[in-house]
């Protein structure tokens, strides 16, 4: 009867063993794929923080570049509108010099020491009417710059809002 017992009581102890052995190794692979899981979504992690290093370096020259460029352009636009801001007021002075003299030019008597020849019936006061003359042309010289200054002025702007919007 002990021995009924003992072979029992071991028969019992082997099952339930072998069903702890059975639930620690279910327990243990469960485990060693989570590892594997987690494993790889590591290397892809990894994988992925490489890929976006490389594109922040990439914007990062591309917005070193963009600066640079901005910068020249910008400098670029402000001399040509300083140069044609003195291009106005020196063509401005140009007009005023012009038309004081032609404004006197019929009165210019400077140079006659005799009565002058019947032909000249009325003062000379040069060709300025003809074809606009040359202080027409420079009216239109003095137009362009105001224009080059106001369109290089526009460009600036909106060169430098798509510059801030990059």
């Amino acid at each position: 009867n002990d021995e009924a017992e003992h072979k029992g009581w071991c028969d019992t102890e082997l099952s339930t063993n072998e069903q702890t052995r059975k639930e620690k190794t279910e327990a243990v692979e469960t485990l060693h794929a989570e590892v594997d899981q987690l494993e790889a979504s590591i290397a892809k992690l990894a994988e992925d923080i490489q890929e976006l290093t490389k594109a922040v370096a990439e914007l990062d020259a591309a917005m070193a570049e963009a600066t640079t460029l901005r910068q020249q352009e910008k400098e670029k636009n402000t001399q040509t509108i300083k140069d044609a801001q003195e291009a106005q007021t020196a063509l401005a002075q140009a007009l005023t010099v012009l038309k004081e003299f032609y404004a006197k030019a019929g009165d210019a008597t400077a140079l006659l020491q005799q009565e002058p020849p019947a032909i000249f019936d009325s003062p000379y006061k040069g060709m300025q009417s003809e074809n606009g003359g040359v202080v027409g042309m420079l009216e239109v010289i003095e137009s362009d710059f105001a224009r080059l200054e106001a369109d290089t002025t526009a460009a600036e702007a909106t060169a430098q809002k798509e510059y801030d919007t990059f």
